[in-house]
């Protein structure tokens, strides 16, 4: 089994029956595609549907790019199919930007008419994500709860001065 490791901004295409794509998600997404008639797939990995134009790992880019190389290897639109993943609540008390995420895929997914048959989104649990390209076949497996972010402690100044 070939195993390919992908982190934010990153995607991974492929038609092997042996790839597996890999990623860990907190608030970042990932967005799976695969055209069953095709055999064809990928996988990316999202930080936040609206950064700058052009940066790897918005939104539209990244789907863009993981659409754009699944066509070489037989994929067409209209029978391209999704699974959503990611979107967790990772920093308790701050936007939510992982809930952010998830309407973004969701919304992207429905506004090009692609079909997404399964997703596991939201929560405070990180997910680790394999994804079989070929097959279209998902697994995650839930971690531990985030840890609880604490405070810096405010230490005492000493007389030293820095010029």
């Amino acid at each position: 089994m070939s195993a390919i490791y992908i982190s934010q901004g990153e995607i991974a295409v492929g038609c092997d029956p042996e790839m597996v794509v890999t990623t860990i998600l907190g608030s970042c997404i990932s967005i799976c595609l695969w055209d069953p008639v095709a055999g064809v797939g990928g996988m990316n990995h999202l930080l936040l549907p609206e950064m700058s134009k052009g940066d790897a790992t918005s939104g539209a880019v990244a789907m863009d790019r993981l659409i754009n190389e699944m066509m070489p290897l037989g994929a067409e639109r209209p029978r391209l199919n999704a699974k959503l993943f990611g979107g967790s609540s990772m920093l308790s008390g701050r936007t939510d930007i992982g809930a952010r995420n998830a309407d973004f895929g969701r919304t992207y997914l429905r506004n090009e008419g692609i079909r997404c048959e399964a997703e596991s989104v939201g929560g405070t649990r990180a997910r680790r994500l394999r994804f079989w390209p070929a097959t279209g076949v998902a697994q995650i497996k839930v971690v531990d709860e985030a840890p609880t972010l604490a405070s810096p402690i405010a230490e005492a100044a000493n007389d030293v001065e820095l010029f």
